[in-house]
């Protein structure tokens, strides 16, 4: 019996051992999770593992899916690490993880031996890390150098291991890490620095760009050539040691050093007028991107350069200018905001608000019509006094009776004013607004007749838009289509139709503006086709303007000063309506004449 009860007692002594260890190993366990794996970030998909804790870029593409401009991080295409030659490949193996494909995430080996070799040389030569453990460093929003997130980070690394496979994770980590020079992923780096694809990359170019990851800012090329050699020497030697060169290639490499070009340009030139424009037209869209996204634009890239250029030759040089070419569908083909383009010029044509003067007058005469006027109805140039308000001609002289037409043709501001008295300040705001111009007050006071408030350039072209579409609104749009990284269509443009104004007033109105370039004031703008606009000049001839259409694209240009001063005389007749006949002569090149 005592040896029964002694057993007994062993068996219970057993079991609370047992018990004890259990709770203690739970305990580990509940101690892991919460101090490990409560706030572990969750792992994402292969474009959320690139593109995670650094600005979405925007590529901004022509209509034929050409790469115009990068706004945003230069990131250039995705690249599959299957596709390279091996010496670029191995340029980063050698740099950042010579033992990728033999671990599962974390290099035991490898951290030993950095840890060895750096104290040997008393600085930090090799890290310990391996690529797919800065893969998994990169998904945590803040830095930190903790054992818990180291062990973090390993556990990452395991996650991402059994996920993908190791191509597919050099490829992660090609296409995501940062070169400096605004360079994020090997694409990006390689056009950046060399102005080449990564497949055309020489031996000493990839060792350099490999070089460059551990300390992008300490390393750039561009301000720390020689300490970026000699870590691209190192990498070299790696190589060799690992005999994935031979000695007379490392040689080589070594003896002759790849020229940095830059390629990116300083800026866009010409295009970043309607490339900044199209940038933030994507951006209002998509909100803040979180990954990259392909912009696909309406831009006419040789329309544009050569609009650029017209201007600057047509405006003088103490002048300022700005000029919109909108497809009768509203899409923008070119967009010039001044003489010359820097990143961070004022846009005039986007922007810039100035008073139309008589350009304005379009929208008046459509009021009109709306309300009962006729072309060929009658009304008397004469002076007149409207509340103490007595608007003159800018002839100074008057004609007596006029038709509606007539005095369309001439600009005379007298009847202008007898429209606006007649019609009233909210019919034609309310108008106006239906147009697509939005600076307006619900309630204008008389002078809005002769266009005393002030409107963009864009703005207003588009809203003239709208008489040779038969009276359809035509807003103006500078993004076609906008892609996600992975082919997916986030939004794509479609013309809605929605008619603002009754057709057959709007070919009234066409009539009427034609008259303007056939016998009025704008008769510089004619062209061998039919044509149709309208001149304007502000108050003191601070801004003249010439907006006007074809059947096939509607153009506005305006002349002033950035500082407000008077034009000396320049009316819209005279610069601005030749700029637009050289302009709209460009854009119609190869187009057969139409009627509206």
């Amino acid at each position: 019996m005592a040896e029964l009860r002694a057993a007994a007692a062993d068996r219970r002594v057993l079991a609370l051992i047992a018990g004890a260890v259990a709770a203690g190993l739970l305990a580990g366990v509940l101690i892991f999770w919460v101090w490990f794996l409560r706030d572990l970030p969750k792992l994402p998909d292969a474009e959320g593992l690139i593109v995670h804790g650094r600005p979405a870029a925007l590529r901004l593409v022509d209509r034929n899916g050409e790469l115009l401009a990068t706004r945003g991080p230069i990131v250039g295409e995705r690249i599959d690490a299957a596709t390279l030659p091996p010496h670029v490949v191995r340029a980063f193996l050698a740099a950042e993880d010579r033992r990728f494909y033999e671990h599962h995430g974390v290099d035991i080996r490898g951290l030993l031996r950095a840890a060895f070799v750096n104290a040997k040389a008393g600085e930090i030569e090799e890290g310990g890390s391996t690529l797919t453990q800065q893969l998994a460093k990169g998904q945590f929003d803040r830095p930190a150098r903790t054992l818990k997130r180291k062990v973090q980070e390993a556990i990452l690394a395991r996650r991402i291991e059994r996920r993908w496979t190791k191509d597919q994770i050099l490829g992660l980590y090609l296409n995501r890490i940062y070169f400096g020079e605004k360079a994020y992923g090997l694409s990006g780096a390689s056009r950046t620095y060399f102005g080449r694809a990564p497949a055309d990359l020489t031996l000493s170019q990839a060792a350099l760009l490999a070089a460059l990851p551990q300390a992008p800012s300490r390393l750039q090329p561009t301000e720390a050539r020689e300490a970026a050699l000699k870590r691209s020497r190192l990498v070299l030697d790696r190589m060799r040691r690992e005999g994935w060169i031979t000695e007379t290639e490392r040689a080589d490499a070594a003896d002759h050093p790849p020229r940095i070009v830059l390629a990116r340009k300083p800026h866009d030139g010409d295009l970043g007028w309607a490339l900044d424009f199209a940038a933030a037209e994507a951006r209002r869209m998509v909100g803040r991107p979180d990954a990259d996204l392909t912009v696909r634009l309406t831009l006419d890239t040789a329309l544009q350069t050569d609009a650029a250029a017209i201007l600057r030759a047509e405006i003088p040089a103490r002048r300022q200018g700005a000029l919109v070419i909108l497809g009768q569908d509203g899409a923008v083909r070119a967009l010039v905001g001044g003489r010359a383009y820097t990143p961070a010029a004022f846009n005039r044509a986007t922007v810039a608000k100035r008073q139309p003067g008589s350009a304005f007058k379009p929208f008046v005469y459509a009021a009109a019509l709306e309300d009962g006027v006729r072309p060929g109805d009658l009304r008397y140039d004469e002076p007149i006094d409207i509340a103490g308000w007595s608007p003159e001609n800018y002839s100074q002289r008057f004609t007596g009776e006029v038709t509606i037409a007539d005095a369309f043709a001439r600009s005379l501001n007298t009847v202008a004013a007898q429209l606006a008295q007649d019609v009233g300040g909210r019919q034609i705001a309310e108008l106006s607004k239906r147009f697509g111009l939005s600076t307006l007050p619900d309630e204008p006071n008389l002078s809005v007749a002769l266009g005393s408030y002030e409107v963009t350039l864009l703005e207003l072209t588009g809203a003239y838009s709208v008489f040779p579409r038969a009276g359809f609104q035509a807003r103006p749009w500078a993004v076609s289509e906008i892609v996600g990284a992975d082919g997916a269509v986030l939004f794509r443009h479609q013309t809605t139709q929605v008619r603002v104004y009754p057709p057959d007033l709007a070919g009234q109105m066409v009539g009427m503006m034609r008259g303007v370039i056939d016998h009025g004031t704008g008769f510089r703008a004619r062209l061998d086709r039919p044509a149709a606009g309208k001149t304007g000049t502000s108050q003191d001839y601070r801004d003249a303007w010439f907006v006007g259409f074809t059947p096939d694209f509607t153009a506005g240009v305006w002349m002033g000063d950035d500082r407000n001063r008077p034009l000396d005389g320049v009316t819209g007749g005279d610069v601005p309506a030749l700029l637009w006949k050289r302009a709209m002569v460009r854009a119609h090149a190869g187009l057969p004449a139409r009627n509206f």
